[in-house]
């Protein structure tokens, strides 16, 4: 969120500051929610799971967007695919990968889970058709 402001350049250093307070005071709530829902993927059986966990990060969206509309800050320009792929991601906010929050060896373990994940429904698949054979 700071680098979209600091990118548009036209907040004054109050309506900047008040901007990242908001972002702040926000982040913490919002960051909790998403732990609380990692937790609770990451309990349901695999094949339950629903989601991604890259999916429920991205839902953190939604939580810098109102502070640089409340801003001011105008949308950014996206290319077409981005527009139809996240449609309410009106500042290119979401991530593409995990390693794009900002630790680069978060990336393998989207992977990681989705393997192990398939791994599983797989093996019990295999289980359930061994056990109908006659």
């Amino acid at each position: 969120m700071t680098r979209i402001v600091d990118l548009w350049g036209r907040l004054d250093d109050a309506a900047r500051a008040a901007a990242i307070a908001a972002a702040q005071a926000a982040a913490g709530p919002a960051a909790a929610r998403v732990v609380a829902d990692l937790r609770a993927l990451f309990a349901l059986d695999a094949a339950a799971q629903r989601t991604t966990p890259l999916q429920l990060v991205r839902g953190l969206v939604p939580v810098p967007t109102a502070v640089l509309r409340a801003a001011g800050v105008p949308e950014v320009e996206r290319d077409e695919f981005d527009a139809r792929a996240f449609p309410d991601d009106d500042y290119d906010l979401a991530p593409r990968t995990l390693g794009d929050l900002g630790d680069p060896d978060l990336g393998p373990l989207l992977l990681a889970w989705g393997l192990a994940k398939a791994a599983v429904l797989r093996e019990r698949r295999a289980a359930e058709t061994d056990s109908e054979s006659p």
